[in-house]
């Protein structure tokens, strides 16, 4: 046990009750959770009663000085930043500047400006090797339906057309809906909820979104605008697509499709034997179908691949350790490019937008 890396949880919220705790307990073997901090004592104390279950050593930290506490701790390799959007990027460049690896919740960041100050401060911090990573949680990069989908673009021929439709489930019954933070930040939902699935999409394509034209609405008048978005998008390949994000529908449906000449792959959010998952479709030139589901397991491989990534790095730390590509802040920063430029086109009437690039 002593032997394990050590990481520290900053944020004691819902994502943090429900998800990080339970899916580092299943990897209780590979790393030790050694701090929660909160703003408050009573939320620290709140989600360090559920985490001891799992990992009865673990300490509870809050304010300032709680938070000194864990940069002064030389054995606290990484921390993980669960907190409201506005307040990520800057406690993640606190927490970098003191040495710490860090794994920060999605978004990257609330835009474009706020991309490049915190992308200079990295730099600045990187200019040796050794230096500290800094990981976006976004997961769904690493979900294996999305891996499997990846790997079948190989047998689809030349793309000729791209189809991303989300329509979320986002009411009074969500534990997120009351969210202050998503209602008080620009592109509110779709941002949060977006960079998912542009995730999704990028890593099916395997190249970058050049340009779009939105149109944005605002449907709901309990969801902060806009809550719905139409976009065409252009690829680097050539290739055009649509993107429909939704926030929230009465039937919820999401899928990714990727039609080729001499075949189809589709990612498909759906439920079989009681679990929540992908289920990935490939449609051949002889026009049958394979499927296989695959149930949701990002947010654990995700995990896995940030306590790897800090073990390494710490052993190498007179070198230069590449870390996993696929959490890279530049990777959560494109997909948040993606939308704020969706979101551009909208103010401007359906207007040709290029996409900042990164």
């Amino acid at each position: 046990m002593a032997n394990l890396p050590q990481i520290a949880v900053v944020g004691a919220g819902i994502f943090v009750k429900t998800q990080y705790i339970p899916r580092l307990a299943e990897i209780s073997d590979l790393v030790l959770l050694k701090y929660i901090w909160s703003r408050t004592e009573e939320s620290a104390k709140g989600a360090v009663e559920l985490a001891k279950k799992h990992f009865p050593a673990v300490e509870c930290k809050w304010g300032e000085e709680g938070l000194q506490d864990i940069i002064g701790d030389d054995s606290v390799l990484g921390v993980a930043v669960v907190l409201a959007g506005q307040a990520q990027v800057d406690m993640s460049l606190k927490l970098l500047k003191a040495g710490k690896h860090v794994l920060q919740e999605k978004p990257a960041a609330s835009n474009i400006g706020e991309i490049e100050s915190a992308l200079a401060g990295y730099n600045s911090i990187c200019s040796n090797p050794g230096q500290p990573i800094w990981a976006v949680a976004e997961n769904y990069r690493f979900e294996t339906a999305f891996t499997e989908g990846k790997r079948l673009m190989a047998d689809i021929g030349d793309m000729m057309n791209v189809q991303v439709i989300v329509e979320g489930s986002m009411d009074s019954s969500n534990p997120y809906f009351p969210s202050s933070w998503r209602r008080s930040f620009k592109g509110g939902f779709i941002v949060d909820m977006g960079v998912h699935f542009i995730a999704g999409l990028r890593m099916l394509v395997g190249c970058e979104i050049i340009s779009v034209s939105a149109i944005t609405s605002h449907a709901d008048k309990t969801l902060p605008p806009p809550d719905i978005v139409s976009s065409n998008f252009n690829l680097e390949n050539g290739c055009s697509g649509v993107f429909v994000l939704v926030v929230s529908s009465r039937s919820p449906k999401t899928f990714w499709r990727v039609v080729g000449l001499k075949g189809t792959v589709q990612v498909e959010r759906q439920k079989q034997d009681g679990k929540h998952g992908y289920m990935v479709l490939f449609y051949g030139a002889d026009g049958k179908c394979k499927s296989s589901f695959y149930p949701f397991c990002g947010v654990n491989e995700e995990l896995k691949c940030f306590v790897h990534d800090i073990s390494k790095a710490t052993l190498k730390k007179e070198s230069a350790y590449e870390a996993e590509p696929r959490s890279s802040f530049v990777e959560g920063a494109r997909d948040v490019a993606v939308l704020e430029a969706m979101l551009e086109s909208g103010e401007k009437n359906r207007s040709l937008v290029h996409v900042k690039k990164f």
